[in-house]
């Protein structure tokens, strides 16, 4: 087994992750409903949002895992997070990286593999969205852009966390995310209007 290995800039990478405060927090519909469509789009028994700390992954989000998190060092996400691009393996067994990994060999189970990064920054890579088979098996190319749109979105609700526009209890807008959605909503709708007006003409 390859063990995870640390990013080039991990330090900053932890500092971004932890400002967010969402490690150990509990379940949130925004990204259960993200998790249940990967699944659908995917059509993976598993399936997880994971966020990569220092010497584990946890999932703030998952479907057909037993546990929260698991440690680092065999977690392939933990490979993920070292580039942009998906990370797939679509045979784990043929690939000297994890074929004895204790998460192939063990439950659960991992024979396909597709990480779809994500971060704040495009630069220092915070988990992935992760999809998971008990077989090797390939994505068509729809379904690597819809997991990649997805974890898009993961990104967009991560920001908006970072941003302190969402109610942390509730997990709905506060006041300030209010007043952003809904101006941001105005303005679009005046540019709408305004090239409405402008091709009348």
């Amino acid at each position: 087994m390859k063990p995870a290995q640390p990013t080039r800039h991990e330090d900053k990478r932890l500092h971004a992750l932890y400002d967010l405060g969402i490690l150990d927090t509990g379940r949130e519909d925004r990204f259960e409903r993200i998790v249940r469509v990967a699944a659908y789009v995917s059509d993976c028994p598993v399936v997880a949002i994971s966020l990569v700390d220092e010497d584990r992954q946890w999932f703030k989000a998952k479907r057909g895992l037993a546990v929260n998190q698991t440690g680092r060092s065999e977690s392939i996400c933990g490979h993920a997070i070292h580039q942009l691009e998906p990370f797939i393996i679509e045979d784990t067994l043929n690939d000297r990286r994890f074929d004895d990994n204790p998460l192939v060999t063990g439950p659960p189970n991992i024979r396909f593999y597709a990480g779809f990064p994500f971060s704040l920054d495009s630069e220092h890579l915070l988990g992935t969205l992760c999809v998971i088979d008990h077989k090797p098996r390939q994505l068509t190319d729809a379904c690597e852009r819809a997991l990649s749109d997805l974890a898009r979105i993961v990104e967009h609700e991560l920001v908006m966390t970072q941003q302190n526009v969402l109610d942390p209890l509730t997990s709905v807008f506060n006041r300030r995310g209010f007043y952003r959605e809904v101006t941001s909503y105005l303005t679009d709708e005046m540019v709408i209007e305004d090239q409405h007006t402008f091709a009348a003409l």
